[in-house]
């Protein structure tokens, strides 16, 4: 690979550990001149979940957002990589499409996502609300920090994909994600600063090596599905199962980040989800997709297995999560302390 800039940018973060022999070998090739990148075929070998894979296929996904701190900016769609990538990402499409059920309309995946658990036992909002501890709620924001610090940016991916109704309604949404024009308001530094309500370090990626594949998983899917048009249909049924749970999650966590003591800023953050997403929903099920569906019904499939592979996803990581808090254990990697240092 040859590169002709050095330095992505001071905003990069740092390379992350590897997490086996994949992962090793594709961080030597991005920062060691000369390296080859893993053969195609080391991503069969691979559990689709697990954290080699995970991570060697995040770290090709933030060349694409700030970069990595010694990669160069050109290595973003370099020819090289891109064969690793593409088996990478098939191996994980391949896993989804194999465990999440096909075979129903959109209308019959949201219908499903308007309905609250009659059992609360599996969802860590729930748990937060009513049972959770601060240290608790510092590890579930360090592990959502490496979504909430680029909120919204996976999905911009898809806007020149769509048209009409479709796009207006997604443009709609996005522009309050990103601030409604003022840069104090931007959904991510709202983020970052209920990270230092918690006592976190608000740093982009810093909580990267902290993170199990569980966490890494649907920040990857909302990536491949934004990267790939023929994946368009997927990303918008991704974003509106997202919007679609997002208020009452937040009012359980608002309510948390408060019973906890965490500040105003961590309350804040929850509380601008409570109100907004309450309005996204509606835009994002009549307006983007109604709108893409009146232009390309074929897309409906694609759109219920959005929404159903990211709720298989959200429950794997909530399980991992649920799983160690009631060990009394961290829910991170490697850390022997219940709570992630700043």
């Amino acid at each position: 690979m040859t590169a002709t800039t050095t330095d992505p940018g001071h905003t990069a973060p740092p390379l992350p550990a590897p997490r086996g022999p994949l992962s090793e070998r594709l961080l030597a090739a991005l920062t060691a001149p000369g390296a080859p990148a893993p053969a195609p075929r080391a991503a069969e070998e691979a559990d689709p979940y697990g954290g080699d894979l995970q991570l060697a296929l995040y770290a090709l996904y933030e060349l694409h957002y700030r970069g990595l701190a010694g990669v160069p900016d050109t290595y973003e769609w370099d020819p090289a990589l891109m064969p690793l990538r593409q088996a990478l990402e098939g191996r994980f499409l391949d896993a989804l499409r194999a465990d999440v059920p096909g075979g129903r309309s959109s209308a019959e995946a949201l219908a499903d996502l308007l309905v609250e658990p009659a059992d609360p036992t599996g969802s860590v909002a729930h748990h937060l609300e009513h049972e959770g501890e601060r240290w608790q709620l510092r590890e579930y924001a360090a592990l959502r920090s490496l979504y909430h610090l680029k909120e919204a940016d996976p999905h911009a991916w898809v806007l020149p994909r769509l048209r009409g109704r479709a796009k207006a309604g997604m443009v709609a949404i996005e522009y309050d994600e990103f601030g409604a024009g003022r840069a104090e308001d931007v959904h991510a530094q709202l983020f970052a600063e209920l990270m230092t309500d918690l006592g976190l370090d608000p740093r982009y990626g810093r909580y990267l090596d902290r993170a199990p594949a569980a966490a890494l998983a649907p920040v990857n899917m909302m990536t491949l599905f934004g990267l790939h048009r023929a994946l368009r249909g997927a990303l918008v049924g991704h974003f509106a199962c997202v919007e679609v749970t997002s208020s009452p999650g937040a009012r359980r966590l608002a309510d948390a980040m408060r019973r906890c003591g965490a500040g105003p800023a961590a309350a804040r953050f929850y509380d601008e989800h409570v109100e907004a997403d309450a309005v996204h929903e509606q835009v994002v099920r009549h307006e983007v997709i109604d709108g893409l569906l009146a232009e390309e019904p074929r897309l409906d499939a694609d759109v219920a297995f959005g929404a159903d592979a990211t709720v298989f996803l959200e429950d794997r990581l909530a399980a991992r999560l649920l799983a160690a808090w009631r060990r009394n254990a961290s829910a991170l990697r490697d850390t022997p302390e219940r709570s992630p240092a700043p």
